[in-house]
């Protein structure tokens, strides 16, 4: 079985909050990627509470973003159209949660082959949680397709996939 992981593609990290030209750029390739995707798409979203500016990441990054049930939280609409699975909410940068998903559906008759990850941010919640994948399934291919990535700067997108090849992760179309 392969797997599509499409991280956080919320209005808060492409065009609101935290958004970037960047981020708005890579939108109509990661619908192309999950239109095209042979195998099971799963989507993670980035949940903040009310509370967020008393949470260490509201402390050390003091921009309310992805708040539960606002606009900025949503799937972008784009992405949204395509979504066919409830997303994986997670309260923090990678999700044990998607581990747990995986690892369950690897441990059923059919085994996972591979896990492709798309999304934002390169530099923290797709690295994020591509490692915590790597923690849950040590033995399968893990992907990310780069043009279908966005960092929160270019240069930081470009240092995320050279920190995520060190740790034996496949990079294309770079």
């Amino acid at each position: 079985m392969k797997i599509l992981v499409v991280v956080d593609m919320q209005n808060d990290f492409v065009d609101g909050a935290l958004g970037t030209e960047e981020a708005v750029g890579i939108v109509p390739a990661v619908a192309e990627k999950i239109r095209n995707f042979e195998g099971r798409v799963l989507y993670t979203r980035d949940t903040h509470e009310s509370d967020y500016m008393d949470t260490q990441e509201g402390k050390k990054l003091p921009v309310p973003h992805c708040i539960r049930g606002t606009k900025g939280w949503e799937i972008c609409p784009q992405i949204e159209a395509l979504c066919s699975e409830t997303p994986i909410d997670k309260p923090s940068f990678g999700s044990v949660g998607l581990g747990q998903v995986l690892k369950d559906y690897d441990s059923q008759e059919e085994k996972v082959e591979s896990v492709t990850f798309v999304g934002l941010c390169t530099d923290i919640c797709v690295i994020s949680n591509v490692l915590v994948v790597k923690a849950f399934l040590p033995e399968t291919e893990l992907i990310v397709d780069a043009s279908c990535c966005a960092g929160v700067t270019p240069q930081s997108h470009r240092q995320a996939l050279e920190a995520m090849k060190v740790c034996q992760v496949s990079i294309v179309n770079e």
